[in-house]
């Protein structure tokens, strides 16, 4: 249940694991490079971490054991 990161790579965006050594896939846009890390990390219920082409982290989802989930 590896975390799901988004992430440049020259002119391209690349789906990669947390902690692994190798991209999972690599595609031309970025739309796509988080569609396919949406269904990866939704297979794995874990989170999705979208960079921005300077590497800070645009945006998170989880879709796994939220560990702060909105109160009742």
């Amino acid at each position: 249940m590896a975390n799901q990161h988004i992430v440049r790579r020259g002119a391209q965006w690349a789906i990669r694991a947390e902690n692994a050594t190798r991209d999972t896939r690599v595609v031309d846009k970025q739309s796509e490079a988080i569609e396919c890390g949406r269904q990866i990390a939704r297979n794995q219920a874990s989170e999705l971490i979208i960079h921005r082409r300077d590497g800070r982290i645009r945006a998170r989802d989880s879709y796994g054991n939220d560990p702060f989930p909105p109160k009742n």
